[in-house]
């Protein structure tokens, strides 16, 4: 939780995140075989140098099933889902992100934006 109150002040300039408005989540569900993993997990690590690089994505985390440890979640904030799709898919760190991640692409079970809403609460 502290990285994430410290990557809000550094990009925001408070602990909250930004209003609603400012960004959109997309979340993507993985199931990933126990043999891929590690390889699923470097490649997000390689692949993340892509979106670090871009101005549309602001935030990406990977998180892993405790109860279903073949399901991964990555979520990703951009400026805005037209952001994402119009210019981020066009740009030369699209094609080495996706690269990367390419070889799971028929592991995806959802991969949707959504919106923030004001429900929200972190100690």
């Amino acid at each position: 939780m502290k990285m994430i109150t410290l990557w809000c002040v550094l990009l925001f300039g408070s602990s909250s995140l930004p209003p609603k408005d400012n960004y959109v989540v997309e979340i993507i569900r993985y199931k990933i075989p126990a043999d891929q993993q590690k390889n699923f997990e470097a490649a997000y690590t390689e692949g993340g140098k892509s979106l670090k690089a871009s101005p549309y994505c602001l935030h990406y985390e990977v998180i892993h099933g405790i109860e279903e440890p073949e399901k991964y979640i990555v979520r990703i904030h951009w400026t805005s889902k037209e952001d994402h799709e119009k210019l981020f898919r066009q740009s030369a760190a699209f094609r080495s992100f996706f690269k990367e991640v390419r070889p799971f692409f028929d592991n995806i079970e959802e991969m949707k934006h959504y919106d923030q809403t004001s429900i929200s609460w972190s100690k």
